[in-house]
């Protein structure tokens, strides 16, 4: 994606939406913005990773395991991460591990730790993406339902309810 960054406007560094310069947070993600020029500075930083980044994992190289799963999903995954410039290496979790019968085999999928913030980011962006939720507000996700409060948020819908009622009325999500 890119991004038409101008020096006098605001940026998300989550979702990249753009805003006067007067706004200090973004309407999506609930973050502070940046200034066009720290978003700049950002992106160029960005660029300055990615293009020192090899994409030849060396043995001395430190590993982090960032997924577990079938060989298929794993193999889109890696390469997913290689479009984005990321190297990543799907291995066998250990020589015990059957590749056979109905459920099949299973992969680890480990990048070095030092793209691990890179990854992070890639793969946050690739779920908001195909799962819709970058068209959604996913600033309540957090929102606990606590029986012992007077009041709750619905992490589904932001609706204020009474906790006297387990579930929320304007969306029906059920907390018992």
């Amino acid at each position: 994606m890119k991004l038409n960054i101008e020096p006098d406007l605001k940026y998300c560094p989550q979702c990249n939406d753009e805003y006067r310069e007067e706004i200090q947070t973004c309407a999506v993600c609930g973050i502070e913005l940046l200034t066009g020029v720290q978003m700049l500075a950002r992106v160029e930083a960005s660029q300055q990773r990615k293009a020192a980044r090899t994409l030849e994992i060396l043995p001395e190289d430190p590993m982090t395991t960032v997924r577990k799963g079938p060989v298929m999903q794993m193999k889109q995954l890696q390469s997913f991460l290689l479009e984005q410039g990321i190297p990543s290496l799907a291995i066998k979790e250990s020589p015990e591990n059957c590749n056979t019968g109905c459920r099949g085999g299973e992969l680890l999928l480990h990048v070095r730790t030092s793209d691990l913030q890179d990854v992070i980011t890639a793969l946050e962006q690739e779920h908001r993406q195909t799962t819709g939720l970058s068209d959604h507000d996913t600033s309540l996700v957090g929102a606990v339902y606590n029986v012992q409060a007077e009041e709750a948020t619905c992490p589904a819908c932001g609706f204020r309810f009474s906790t006297r009622s387990p579930t929320c009325p304007d969306c029906g999500l059920c907390f018992a």
